[in-house]
């Protein structure tokens, strides 16, 4: 027997800017928080794997199993891809990114460092921050 399928969800502009809302929320203290930087200094490129692989997961979760959505039902953005987890995963590292280097983040707590090593070191701030961002934006998403 055929399984009857609901139309593709539509995802709207105001689902996003409730993801950026909840990731904006969650991500302000870690982007300014020394020991944050310290932190991506000494992480190995398995940690920062991880520390995505983590991202990815809590997003995943928070978004289709703990909300109830199906991702099939779901438009996608390339390859099976919903649009709504890709949009959760740009908010949840961009919120970081953008709020790190609005407040000079970089600059403060990786002086003396050779641009190189602080874009990578940056990189890494970034994915820590992420686990948190990721938390309050696809909360946001799904509460409201």
């Amino acid at each position: 027997m055929a399984r009857l399928r609901r139309p593709k969800a539509n995802f709207r502009l105001a689902d996003s800017a409730q993801q950026v809302v909840g990731g904006f929320l969650l991500a302000g203290p870690f982007v300014v928080t020394e020991e944050v930087w310290v932190l991506a200094e000494d992480m190995t490129l398995v940690q920062s794997l991880s520390t995505a692989a983590i991202v990815f997961a809590i997003g995943y979760a928070a978004l289709y199993k703990a909300a109830g959505r199906d991702p099939d039902d779901e438009s996608d953005i390339a390859v099976g891809i919903p649009t709504r987890f890709a949009s959760l995963m740009v908010v949840s590292y961009g919120s970081v990114l953008v709020l790190a280097l609005s407040f000079g983040a970089p600059g403060t707590f990786l002086e003396g460092m050779p641009w190189p090593e602080i874009a990578f070191v940056t990189a890494r701030a970034v994915g820590v921050g992420a686990v948190f961002s990721v938390v309050g934006a696809a909360t946001a998403d799904s509460v409201f």
